[in-house]
């Protein structure tokens, strides 16, 4: 079982990353150095060794709403962590490590023992890993799309221009938003579609219209939209940004919020 200084030194070598970014890159300009770029992989491999210790259990994998949220964030940490290395995204560092950081502590509030048991059928691991990632990508766009609202807002301040140095153009920021989107869709076309048809090998029953369907399914009409505006009508700035939140919002109510409510505050099971 994980120990609570574990736990602590994960959210706390986050933190660190957090200060150290947000002092040099919000706060005051300050030129890359060749070793900041792997800043974020000592948080990083102690969250996946927590994760080790937590998720896995010889009866199957532990995925409590806290378990899960702390998954998808570690992945999206990852994700972010690789294309940093082909973009100048810099700026995303603080709000990445905030969100490992934070978490590392729902993981530790939340604890659950709720089993997903088929955890061993290839159906089943291909689902989850396409889900997690489908999020992870989603998690990514959101936060861009929220940066490229900042950044817009502060072309027009000339005393707040800081924050655009560790930063591409606004052009190529959008332009990586929707291929973010893009794959992220992909991702999450497939995990509707093997969610629906091997619904009785992943969860041993049939479909059904549940909650989360629901929201997944708004979701991707949603995302199915602004990805059809952008090459239909060139949608675009703040169009782009605001459903590229309104889908991730459906997408957190397909599965965290959901299970948040029914695990935490009802204290109630949920069968998959």
């Amino acid at each position: 079982m994980v120990t609570d200084w574990l736990y602590s030194l994960t959210g706390i070598a986050y933190l660190t990353v957090v200060w150290h970014f947000w002092r040099t890159r919000w706060h005051g300009k300050h030129h890359s150095v060749a070793w900041e770029s792997y800043l974020l992989l000592l948080p990083l491999a102690l969250h996946f060794i927590v994760l080790r210790l937590t998720l896995v259990s010889p009866a199957g994998l532990e995925m409590g709403v806290g378990h899960a949220i702390s998954l998808i964030a570690a992945l999206t940490v990852l994700i972010y962590w690789m294309a940093s290395f082909h973009m100048r995204m810099e700026a995303l560092h603080v709000p990445m490590a905030a969100i490992g950081a934070a978490s590392v502590a729902l993981s530790w509030w939340l604890p659950s023992d709720r089993l997903v048991v088929n955890t061993h059928g290839f159906m089943f691991r291909l689902h989850l890993l396409i889900a997690m990632l489908a999020y992870s990508l989603f998690t990514i766009a959101a936060l861009q799309a929220s940066l490229m609202s900042v950044a817009e807002k502060r072309l027009h301040h000339v005393g707040q221009r800081n924050l655009l140095s560790g930063l591409p153009p606004l052009l190529t920021l959008e332009n990586v938003l929707f291929r973010l989107i893009g794959v992220g869709f992909a991702l999450l076309t497939l995990t509707l579609l093997t969610g629906v048809i091997f619904s009785e090998e992943l969860f041993h029953k049939p479909a059904v219209m549940s909650h989360k369907v629901v929201f997944a399914a708004l979701s991707w009409i949603i995302y199915a939209l602004l990805l059809s505006g952008r090459r239909l009508w060139g949608w675009r700035g703040r169009v782009a940004v605001r459903w590229t939140w309104i889908g991730f919002v459906m997408l957190l109510l397909a599965y965290v919020g959901s299970h948040f409510v029914l695990e935490v505050i009802l204290h109630r099971s949920v069968g998959e």
